[in-house]
């Protein structure tokens, strides 16, 4: 179990203060085997050098410079739905605010969307929140609230994964709670098991009271897509042990596995029909800020609720009335997210060439003491990396965690900027580094040349 001190010292941040020095010596002409940072570290792909979707953009510089509609620059289907989207904006303008849980029209078509992807499940408008994202700060939080009670003598703890988003434990700690881990299976592509849950459960016991537990599908940072078979697992876990579940989905366009398919919760939990459909909490996350539209600054995002009791929805309702409403661009983005180009729209043929992108380990795979599973969704690829033991020695000597002095040697020597994965929670022993994953031929470059010669260099 981790305190919030510790995770606040995320290893990150020592990597991101030499980023910040090394940049400062490129401007004033300090010589480098390279003349500039490759940040693969982060799911926005608009840093790493991926250009952003130009539907989405046209649209959104449509509405807000409505003069454009009118004109021929814009290509027909862009400038349609900007004319609809303005319409639906109060007084017709973006800088206009907007009801607490979003604008009435986008929500609707949210529940819409929802109902496509999950075959026809009934999904209500007034379950529907829309927020900055899907980040923990606006939406998971507001939920955590009603779950964790600060008063009670035994601290509330949520099961979460190994390796996880760090963000999310560090949000769930600064709310009071116990994080309470429970480990993918790396050696079976990061499999969730259900026998590991009920490990972690155990773990808990005179520690905490475990109340919710928290799933990241397709896997952040581990690229692992679920089987529907391990999602049924997992919601009757969560029914015998009566937690409150949390599906962090906001990846579930970027599936590219060749034998794998995203399933929502929702739509396992539906498909398993009564009792649990009727009785298993749920909360569900999206967002435009990441997956394939990676719009990380336009924030918008959607939680929906499944299964709450009325009086705890009322509460969860005040609790998103406190804070200001999503901001409209984002809620366009979103939409825009939902409702993409269709086949014979002038705007599709670009739009959909984004949906075709493959990502590759082989690679990776290549280099010597460098294992990575196959990739099957989600933004980023997990490679464990085998460090000789003279490396971790001269980590130690240096007060680095080894897979940290794995990152600061390639920033040094390569420019390119990788997260160790100590800071997502990987198993005792092992070591592991994570990277936007369709940032690959500059990225594996640099990496193979690097890793070849610090493997010489600690042998």
């Amino acid at each position: 179990f981790s305190n919030v001190r510790n995770m606040k010292q995320l290893e990150y941040a020592i990597l991101a203060r030499r980023v910040n020095q090394i940049k400062e010596g490129l401007k004033q002409g300090v010589r480098k085997p390279y003349k500039e940072i490759i940040d693969v570290s982060w799911g926005d792909p608009h840093r790493a050098g991926v250009k952003p979707l130009s539907f989405v953009r046209q649209v959104v510089t449509a509405c807000i410079y409505p003069q454009l509609i009118n004109s021929n620059k814009l290509p027909a289907d862009v400038r349609q739905r900007a004319q609809r989207l303005l319409g639906e904006c109060a007084g017709g303008s973006v800088g206009s605010s907007t009801a607490t849980a979003g604008i009435p029209e986008l929500v609707h078509r949210v529940s819409d969307f929802i109902m496509r992807r999950d075959g026809g499940a009934p999904s209500h408008p007034e379950n529907i929140y829309m927020s900055s994202g899907a980040q923990w700060a606006l939406t998971v939080t507001n939920i955590l609230n009603v779950l964790v009670n600060r008063e009670a003598s035994t601290r509330t703890g949520v099961l979460t994964p190994g390796p996880c988003y760090s963000i999310t434990n560090l949000s769930i700690m600064e709310l009071g709670a116990v994080i309470v881990p429970y480990y993918l299976n790396e050696e079976q592509g990061w499999e969730l098991q259900v026998e590991e849950l009920h490990r972690a459960l155990e773990s808990a016991k005179g520690v905490c009271n475990p109340v919710a537990l928290y799933v990241i599908n397709p896997g952040n940072p581990s690229g692992h897509v679920q089987s529907r078979k391990s999602m049924q697992e997992v919601i009757r876990f969560v029914s015998e042990k009566r937690l409150f579940l949390l599906a962090d989905e906001v990846y579930q366009d970027c599936v590219y596995g060749e034998k794998s398919e995203f399933v929502s919760y929702k739509r396992a939990l539906m498909e398993m029909g009564p009792p649990l459909s009727d009785t298993v909490e749920l909360a569900s996350f999206h967002s435009a800020s990441k997956g394939l539209m990676g719009e990380c600054g336009l924030r918008g995002g959607y939680v929906e609720l499944v299964n709450l009791d009325r009086a705890v929805m009322k509460y969860i309702h005040n609790l998103f009335s406190k804070d200001s409403c999503a901001p409209v661009l984002g809620q366009l983005a979103l939409d825009l997210m939902l409702n993409p180009p269709q086949p014979g729209d002038p705007s599709y043929p670009l739009y959909n060439a984004v949906r075709t992108e493959k990502r590759s380990c082989e690679v990776v795979n290549s280099l010597l003491g460098f294992y990575c599973q196959p990739v099957e969704g989600g933004a980023f690829a997990f490679p464990r990396v085998y460090l000789p033991p003279k490396a971790i020695q001269k980590a130690k000597e240096v007060g680095m965690k080894p897979d940290t002095f794995y990152c600061m040697r390639l920033l040094e020597e390569t420019g390119l900027l990788v997260s160790p994965g100590s800071e997502y929670r990987q198993k005792e022993g092992t070591y592991h580094i994570r990277y936007k994953s369709n940032i690959m031929e500059e990225l594996l470059k640099r990496l193979s040349s690097f890793h070849t010669q610090f493997m010489k260099d600690f042998s």
